[in-house]
């Protein structure tokens, strides 16, 4: 509405991930009434070509091929990152040091102390801030989470998660910033997102043991030579929760034939809880209190009863989207930034993540249960 205030985004990095925020920016702006008007006011990339491209493809006003201009732009409130994770620390400061609201995809940082500045940089500077997580911003994530909250599936006992996908399943693919050692590796690219929902769903995780696998040695360079691997290629590790529930999750980014497996089992005293991210509209339930003959899961579809499904959709079954999660992501931010809720997964919440990645990696280094630092 024109009587809104407005709210610039400065955009930092075009590829997947600052795609997907476009499209969370606009649909947000559409199918929320946001106490701000959403503004796409500057694009930065790595060179002046691409960004304008960008730009002009996404609905930016300006382009740059310096991402600092960013900064000192008047019009600008928010810096939005989406570039490699190496970045996201010496970016996300400037910004916070400029007095803007940070939106950072994850990891926050590749390491846990670099997270730690950034977080209590912001928190100081009294700046909003976001990290990417936006599979929790699924209604059936939100569903889960009440019923066992509610005490539908009774005392916790265990849980079991696992987000697969084969996108370096191939050991030809070259090396990537992905690859880096510092904070690289299947357990930090998308383990995080497993231990994200694990605390989501079930509350703060207590200890860890951790294993992790280097099945690929070496990767092409991108030249005529090899670079020697040294993050892992699956991460895994058991869990114990404080609630006295125990539980484990994988990471593994070369499950062949695996696109979007992000699945979480909660099983418990009176029920138990199915999902996966391959069919993230639906949850399955099963209830030991079903009479004799009829026990067996059953299927609970997304429907307008699980907000904010019905922003999207006034049809039950129809299904929400991958880009959708991120308009429900940039709702929760912006409300944040005008005081009306606190911040939904801000830095302090990304270090927790990150934290919990390098325990996980140190355990398994050291090949023993490890308390998680608080």
């Amino acid at each position: 509405m024109p009587d809104k205030p407005r709210l610039g985004i400065g955009l930092i990095g075009s590829g997947f991930m600052g795609r997907a925020h476009v499209f969370g920016f606009s649909t947000a702006d559409r199918a929320f009434d946001l106490p701000y008007r959403l503004e796409l006011s500057k694009l930065a990339d790595v060179d002046l070509e691409t960004a304008r491209q960008a730009a002009e493809d996404f609905g930016f006003s300006e382009a740059t091929g310096d991402w600092r201009e960013l900064l000192g732009d008047p019009d600008i409130d928010v810096i939005d990152i989406t570039a490699p994770n190496a970045l996201h620390k010496e970016m996300a400061l400037a910004a916070i040091a400029a007095g803007k609201h940070v939106y950072c995809e994850k990891p926050l940082a590749p390491m846990a102390a670099d997270a730690r500045e950034m977080a209590e940089a912001a928190e100081a500077a009294g700046v909003r801030t976001q990290v990417g997580f936006n599979y929790l911003c699924n209604p059936m994530l939100s569903l889960a989470r009440e019923m066992i909250a509610a005490g539908e599936l009774g005392e916790i006992r265990s849980y079991r998660a696992v987000h697969a996908e084969d996108y370096m399943a191939d050991s030809t693919d070259p090396f990537t910033f992905r690859h880096d050692p510092a904070g690289g590796g299947a357990l930090g690219d998308i383990g995080s997102h497993a231990l994200a929902t694990a605390e989501c769903l079930l509350g703060p995780i207590e200890r860890v043991m951790g294993d992790c696998v280097t099945h690929i040695p070496t990767r092409p360079d991108g030249g005529n030579g090899s670079r020697r691997i040294e993050v892992d290629d699956i991460g895994r590790a058991f869990l114990r929760f404080d609630s006295g529930a125990s539980g484990s999750i994988e990471a593994n980014w070369l499950a062949t034939g695996r696109k979007m497996q992000h699945d979480f089992e909660v099983y418990g005293s009176k029920g138990a809880i199915l999902y996966t991210g391959e069919r993230f509209n639906e949850l399955h339930f099963y209830e030991t209190a079903s009479r004799t003959g009829r026990h067996g899961f059953r299927r609970i579809e997304a429907a307008p009863e699980h907000p904010p499904y019905g922003q999207f959709c006034v049809a039950p079954g129809h299904q929400i989207g991958f880009n959708d999660l991120k308009a429900i992501e940039v709702a929760g931010f912006v409300r944040a930034i005008a005081g009306h809720i606190p911040e939904p997964f801000g830095f302090r919440k990304g270090l927790r993540i990150q934290t919990l990645v390098e325990t996980i990696q140190q355990s398994a280094i050291a090949g023993k249960w490890l308390e998680v630092p608080r």
